[in-house]
């Protein structure tokens, strides 16, 4: 369809959506857009059109998508004035640290700052700390890029590195978040960028959550921390950084934000599953050859040890498991997929061990995401585990990456066969087990 809308007035659409522009000129988080041009919006995704002469558009609509027309402009100016104080920073680079709550408008706000300082051919690094609603690498990663032209969504650069996190939250992952950030934000500076500027992920009100934020400030020093609340809900993130001794400088919502519920949040991550799995085939890779990284779920890493305690503990399982690893509060124990330990057994290993006994089976692991590595922690890209063969001592895995991999990561979030996310087992204990069996 075809729409004309007139000047000093905003055109919101919402994807699945293609919006041509036939004649006239528009603004979309600072970047000036004239004919002829096609922006797509993904599914989830809205776009302000700002008018700035009278303007005709092609659009093209998908299933639940929107189309509104409003008076004015939907950037807030106090966008501006944050953009003004940004840039009376001496510093080099100077660092921008972005906080808000779950659709807020950071991602907007990032773009808009990437738009304008590009006008001023400022060079542009932006760093993307949201796990759960990642733009710039798969979901659970933590990313960056530099970027090079103006643009009207994130979700549309490239990822120069990414470090796995390997969950959708940092509440699951706090440290290892913090970590990812910091050493990104450290490998940037080779780059030599003019400004850094940091997004992250909606996680703020809680006590946990604020500590969270303050350790990524103590973390990653930025020169300014914006922060963007409707009313109050930043209230305690604002008090704990008056104690950092940084700029901060508190910004609107956006007026026309669209609130996403976990669905439709969930669907925009398995859109990121889809992007990077594209293309994907099962390889096999021996676990000789790469260095593993399974967060201490199955134990890949880690060597046998004393053969004598491992004799003795098969002879108190009953049995010689395929694998079993002994970490510093548990052994974990794989098993076949039909196999079963006495629970008389299992207190007697546990007795000796003076650890829990967590048990494993067989093909549990499959649909686990997971992170290729190169040379040097070069983000390869990511795959879904399919098997850990025992036997043959490999493992399986559907990636569409084909380069030489060096390590990779094992993460918390399985996915089914449809890129849907679907619960991840837990540590079993085989005692409950037992004793739920005899109830039948």
């Amino acid at each position: 369809m075809n729409r004309t809308v007139e000047k000093n007035k905003t055109l919101l659409v919402e994807g699945p959506a293609s919006v041509s522009i036939i004649s006239g000129k528009v603004q979309v988080f600072g970047f000036t857009i004239g004919n002829p041009k096609k922006v797509v919006i993904r599914e989830g995704k809205q776009l302000p059109f700002a008018i700035e002469e009278s303007t005709t558009f092609e659009i093209s609509a998908g299933q639940n998508s929107r189309v509104e027309e409003v008076e004015g402009y939907t950037i807030p100016s106090s966008w501006t004035k944050a953009y003004e104080e940004l840039g009376k920073i001496q510093a080099k680079p100077r660092t921008a640290l972005v906080f808000g709550t779950i659709d807020s408008g950071k991602s907007s706000f990032c773009t808009y700052l990437i738009n304008q300082l590009l006008q001023e051919k400022r060079k542009v690094a932006i760093l993307d700390g949201d796990l759960g609603q990642s733009d710039i690498g798969p979901p659970c990663t933590v990313a960056y890029t530099i970027v090079t032209k103006p643009l009207t969504d994130l979700f549309n650069l490239k990822a120069k590195n990414a470090f796995f996190v390997g969950a959708t939250s940092p509440s699951l992952a706090s440290e290892k978040a913090i970590d990812g950030l910091a050493w990104l934000r450290s490998e940037i500076t080779n780059d030599e960028p003019d400004f850094i500027i940091i997004n992250t992920d909606g996680w703020t009100e809680s006590e946990c959550a604020v500590k969270y934020k303050i350790r990524l400030v103590e973390k990653l020093n930025p020169d300014i921390v914006f922060c963007i609340q409707q009313k109050d809900e930043l209230a305690f993130l604002l008090n704990a950084l008056r104690d950092c001794e940084k700029a901060v400088v508190t910004l609107e919502y956006p007026p026309a934000i669209k609130q996403r519920d976990k669905e439709k949040r969930r669907n925009l991550r398995e859109l990121g599953y889809i992007k990077y799995l594209r293309n994907a085939k099962v390889q096999s890779l021996p676990l000789s050859w790469v260095k593993i990284d399974d967060n201490e779920m199955f134990g890949l890493s880690k060597p046998r040890g004393d053969l004598k305690r491992a004799r003795k503990m098969y002879e108190l399982l009953g049995m010689k498991p395929l694998h079993f690893a002994e970490m510093t509060d548990r052994v974990i124990v794989i098993i076949g997929r039909k196999r079963w330990i006495d629970s008389e057994n299992l207190r007697k290993t546990e007795e000796f061990t003076k650890k829990n006994i967590s048990i494993i089976r067989t093909g549990e692991e499959q649909g686990l995401l997971t992170a290729l590595f190169g040379a040097n922690k070069s983000f390869l890209g990511i795959g879904i585990l399919q098997e850990i063969d025992y036997v043959r001592k490999t493992l399986k895995i559907l990636t569409p990456i084909q380069g030489e991999v060096v390590s990779i990561v094992i993460g918390k979030i399985k996915l089914d066969r449809n890129m849907k996310e679907v619960p991840a087992f837990e540590d079993e204990n085989q005692i409950d087990f037992t004793s739920l069996r005899k109830l039948f």
